[in-house]
């Protein structure tokens, strides 16, 4: 009898692995979204100004960085599961913290527990479909994985601000406590492991910093990756600033503010879903060339109009709506094509993607928080730049032979 530990057939379960492994991608999105309506009334109950309190997401930024690093390493000489557990662990751990914090130190603080924790199910799930799949049929696997973590986005915010009318801010955690141990009862009892034991042994301590070192000197790799970290720190910049922004500036309520940041996420899904139909005609290459050029222009006609004068909410949302839909096609494809070649480390390459994604974004969102007013204008133009960033790594890396193979 096989136990729950044991390898899974590649091919097998394509349907529910998408869903499980969406799920625990979207325990640490869940984290990251559901408490935007509420940063205000943190702000006010914890006596912190805006900085201080957009801290909390920049800790959480970080140690999913940091810690990526090192599971997935643990994941190629342990199997995926061992580390997932752990991860999930300290999430729920660092939940009950927040929800129990009486300043915003504390709140800062564990938040970068929870971070720690919530990065496992992130850098593992990719790791787990590069296990299963390359070319095409990967990325069809990965955007199933994005069509159901990406409903976080959607579905967190909302019920952050429902959770909110019957309870504080502190309920929100107590909903991520419960969230996280979902996910780990998902991982326990409906994933396979599907990294095989005689794979483990050729890992180790030193085989990981090898590795490592083989992917610093892959421009192809590290091009992809910075790639996609950039796009996720357009959206990062928009989930950072975007309640000061609605609702205190635009003077939307905390549930209408939902509702519009929903918009973009829906954008993102319906885009990413194309994903796996367009690789197979038109070829990975094609399809990201065309997303990043769509991207790029849209969020660079905005910070136009916007610099202009125009200060509107209903073409912000439009562009934006237009440039994340973009952004879904790109981080995706990006990441299929990165791990394409570095199926023997997929763990690790993972890892490595995953910390340059998180510690761009904390970079981004923490310089940014330095010139943001509470007005549209600043988060726009620092949105466009990223997108700009994006499109020339795109020239270069696009050319590589390593994309031709890929395809």
């Amino acid at each position: 009898m096989q136990s729950k530990d044991s390898v899974s057939s590649p091919g097998a379960g394509g349907s529910h692995h998408a869903i499980v492994l969406g799920l625990l991608s979207a325990v640490g999105l869940f984290a990251l979204d559901m408490y935007l309506p509420a940063l205000p009334t943190i702000s006010l109950d914890l006596h912190a100004d805006s900085h201080a309190v957009q801290a909390s997401l920049i800790s959480f930024f970080a140690a999913m960085a940091v810690s990526q690093i090192i599971y997935g390493p643990l994941s190629d000489m342990f199997g995926r599961k061992r580390p997932l557990y752990v991860g999930l662990v300290l999430y729920i751990l660092g939940a009950i913290g927040c929800a129990l914090s009486t300043d915003i130190s504390w709140l800062v603080a564990f938040r970068f527990i929870q971070g720690t924790g919530a990065c496992a199910g992130v850098v593992i799930a990719r790791a787990i479909v590069r296990d299963l799949h390359t070319g095409a049929a990967a990325a069809q696997l990965m955007s199933r994985l994005m069509l159901v973590f990406s409903i976080s986005p959607i579905l967190a915010p909302l019920a952050g601000s429902i959770v909110t009318a019957f309870g504080n801010w502190r309920l929100i955690f107590w909903v991520m406590v419960f969230a996280g141990v979902v996910g780990f009862v998902a991982g326990r009892f409906f994933l396979e492991e599907t990294r095989p034991v005689a794979a483990r042994s050729e890992s180790s301590l030193g085989g990981a910093l090898k590795a490592y070192g083989t992917l610093l000197k892959d421009p192809y790799y590290l091009g992809l990756v910075l790639m996609a970290s950039f796009g996720m720190s357009s959206y990062m910049i928009y989930v950072a600033n975007s309640s000061f922004v609605l609702i205190g500036h635009y003077g939307l309520s905390p549930t209408f503010y939902s509702l519009v940041f929903s918009m973009n996420a829906i954008g993102f899904i319906g885009m990413s879903q194309m994903n796996g139909w367009l690789a197979r005609r038109i070829g990975l290459r094609k399809v990201i060339r065309g997303a990043v050029s769509g991207y790029a222009l849209t969020m660079l006609a905005l910070a136009v109009i916007m610099a202009g004068g125009v200060d509107r909410l209903d073409i912000m949302a439009a562009f934006l709506f237009a440039g994340y839909a973009f952004l879904g096609m790109i981080v995706p494809n990006a990441a299929v094509l990165a791990l394409e070649h570095h199926g023997r480390i997929a763990g690790t390459a993972s890892a490595m993607m995953g910390t340059v994604q998180f510690m761009t974004s904390a970079l981004v969102v923490g310089v940014s928080g330095m010139f943001m007013d509470g007005t549209a204008r600043p988060m726009v133009v620092i949105i466009a730049t990223c997108s700009a960033i994006v499109f020339l790594l795109s020239i270069a890396v696009l050319k590589s032979r390593h994309v031709v193979a890929a395809e």
